[in-house]
């Protein structure tokens, strides 16, 4: 099942306000994911949520294009982090 997301960044600390927006879709569910890092990352909330909606944004993009300059190098090392943290998080729950 694909679920769709609206992401919204708002600048709060200073005097000129500014607020950016964009959707997409996703095969996972990303507040089942945030949920998972919560409970089983020891990280706080805010980096909790932080982390999964960023390795959530960058992830599919990175496997899409994983071939491209920007990412050849870095993707083997994305692999790996990943594939230790959801090891993390399964030996928690």
């Amino acid at each position: 099942m694909k679920h769709n997301y609206r992401i919204t960044i708002e600048r709060t600390n200073e005097d000129n306000a500014a607020t950016m927006q964009f959707e997409f879709e996703d095969r996972e569910d990303m507040f089942a994911i945030v949920d998972a890092i919560k409970h089983g990352s020891g990280l706080d909330e805010n980096d909790s949520t932080r982390l999964g909606v960023a390795l959530r944004l960058l992830g599919p993009m990175m496997m899409k294009d994983r071939k491209h300059p920007l990412f050849a190098d870095f993707f083997p090392h994305f692999k790996t982090f990943m594939t230790n943290l959801k090891g993390k998080l399964k030996d928690k729950s």
